[in-house]
């Protein structure tokens, strides 16, 4: 058995690491899928019940897929995080955000048919909706907590500022955002505001998309694949953060741990209000992420982690322009 963490002060017991699948609707190239069920079904052997998906990943594919991973399951078992208002066109294309209340209930209705279930656990506007008052969306998924349809109230990639007001209008457990070595942002003001109210927070991105893996290199080739636009993925931008891997590559070896596992453990200690969502794809990469479970590092250890790769020393920012302008949470910092 593998120790929990809590979302927040209102939230569910989760593992102390999540598993995203995202990529395993096509977000990162071709994806099989029953290596995909495979791995679904070896992370809640393991001992992982945080499952985190979007029901924008693969148009709806995504939450098919863990139904039929879940089939034959225990319900209460699994927390089934999802994401909406995200809208995509036929061609996949990104069209806007969608946050409206009457979308908010329209959503969830698709949701709960294609996970085959009568409720989720967490439920979150994937990007702030700028038309729409967060109170507003926040009130319509209070409503579906009334009724029974939703447990929990998350929140996903915003500010301080629109944390603060969800939140008086009802309990949020969780905001979930990029947090990783590289991506550093929320330290300054969002981390902060989220242990004055007692919300935890879901790590996404915590090895920068592969990027600080250990197994990223120059050749790998991205077509398909969302990060061949991703700034950081880029020309001499590759080549700085790269180095920033292998100055962690050192310091992995001396633990005797991969670089993947020392970047998802410093996430790890950063504190127990931070539960880090892994997004494996395979069997292989998920016993790799496990591993980090068994990662310890002292004060000093940490410190010399810090120094290898300091704070804003990521080469691009983590989307491209467009998808930057969409983030609630970059318009109060320039840190990334």
């Amino acid at each position: 058995m593998i120790p929990t963490r809590t979302l927040g002060t209102s939230g569910p017991a989760v593992s102390p690491i999540g598993l995203g699948a995202m990529g395993m609707s096509h977000m990162y190239g071709p994806s099989d899928r029953a290596e995909s069920i495979a791995t679904i079904h070896a992370a809640l052997d393991a001992g992982i019940n945080l499952l985190d998906t979007g029901d924008f990943y693969g148009s709806g594919h995504n939450e098919l897929l863990i139904h039929e991973a879940l089939a034959g399951r225990k319900r209460d078992d699994v927390v089934i995080s999802v994401k909406f208002g995200a809208l995509r066109d036929p061609a996949g294309a990104w069209v806007g955000y969608d946050s409206r209340p009457g979308a908010v209930k329209n959503s969830l209705a698709q949701t709960l048919v294609r996970l085959g279930t009568d409720h989720v656990d967490v439920y979150r506007p994937a990007r702030l909706d700028t038309n729409v008052p967060i109170e507003e969306t926040v009130g319509a998924i209070a409503e579906m907590v009334q009724a029974g349809y939703v447990r929990y109230i998350g929140l996903s990639e915003v500010s301080a500022e629109t944390i603060r007001r969800a939140h008086a209008v009802h309990p949020i457990c969780d905001l979930q955002i990029e947090y990783s070595l590289i991506s550093r942002g929320i330290e300054d003001a969002i981390l902060p505001a989220c242990r004055e109210l007692g919300i935890g927070v879901t790590a996404y991105g915590v090895l920068s998309r592969g990027l600080i893996s250990g197994h990223w290199s120059k050749d790998r080739k991205t077509e398909r694949d969302f990060r061949a636009a991703s700034p950081r993925f880029q020309g001499e931008n590759l080549d700085r953060n790269l180095q920033l891997v292998d100055h962690l590559r050192a310091l992995a070896e001396s633990k005797r741990a991969t670089v993947a596992q020392i970047a998802i453990a410093w996430v790890l200690h950063r504190g127990d209000d931070i539960v880090p969502l892994i997004g494996s794809r395979t069997r292989a990469q998920l016993a790799e992420a496990l591993g980090a479970l068994d990662v310890r590092l002292d004060v000093a250890e940490i410190a010399a982690i810090e120094a290898a790769v300091p704070k804003d020393a990521a080469a691009g920012d983590r989307y491209p322009a467009p998808a930057m302008r969409d983030l609630d949470s970059e318009r109060v910092t320039t840190a990334r």
